[in-house]
């Protein structure tokens, strides 16, 4: 029997699953998606839980609160590559390499 890794249930994870499981990509989607970005709040938060995490000062209710932000912040990067990916392939413009 293969090792599987177990993946958590979080919401970062199931919205992966649920972004993954649609193949069509339309460039209104796309560009759509490479304009979302953090709240300037959020990115406050985030810096500071960070700062804390490498003071190790960070709650188990802290790090839980980073590992999401780490969770969704990792998910953006995969849709915001891949609608690239889409974007240059419609205009015919070869990926970089």
């Amino acid at each position: 029997m293969g090792l599987q890794i177990q993946q958590r249930n979080t919401e970062a994870a199931i919205l992966a699953r649920l972004i993954q499981s649609r193949t069509a990509m339309d460039s209104h989607i796309a560009r759509y998606l490479l304009s979302l970005d953090f709240e300037p709040e959020d990115v406050d938060r985030m810096n500071l839980l960070a700062e804390r995490a490498r003071e190790g000062e960070l709650s188990a209710e802290e790090e839980a609160e980073l590992d999401s932000y780490l969770h969704v912040g990792n998910l953006l990067t995969i849709m915001q590559s891949k609608s690239r990916v889409y974007l240059r392939a419609q205009e015919g413009t070869p990926s970089p390499q």
